[in-house]
């Protein structure tokens, strides 16, 4: 037996529960800019999440329903179709993921992932 084409951790989970995880931590990134996970979550939304701010600068309206269906929120796809995807100005590599330590209840190795550049939400000042 062989792991050829296997992607993603699956983090203990179910397919339907590793899926409503990997949206509500894409969700909090986008609304918040930046948040702290175990590192291991933090390595797997990053790509789901750099695909989808790929999809928001291309902009148009089947990319925003596209982000619409795969965020299941209207609000945080119109936050990052809007407000987030226009103020990048770089191709690739959108997040950073930075070493801050271990958990203190089961030593689990965390990070935090933020975008790279800066984004100034309309409220921020």
């Amino acid at each position: 037996m062989h792991r050829h084409g296997y992607k993603g951790r699956k983090f203990g989970r179910e397919t339907d529960q590793r899926r409503a995880l990997r949206r509500g931590l894409i969700k909090a990134l986008i609304e918040n800019q930046s948040i702290t996970t175990t590192l291991a979550r933090a390595k797997e939304i990053r790509r789901d999440t750099e695909k989808l701010i790929t999809i928001a600068k291309k902009g148009g309206l089947a990319n925003r329903r596209l982000l619409i269906a795969r965020l299941d929120d209207i609000k945080t796809a119109d936050l990052l179709m809007d407000v987030i995807a226009p103020q990048i100005k770089r191709d690739s590599g959108y997040l950073r993921i930075e070493r801050t330590g271990f958990r203190k209840g089961d030593n689990t190795e965390m990070g935090t992932i933020s975008f790279v550049d800066d984004i100034e939400l309309k409220g921020d000042k």
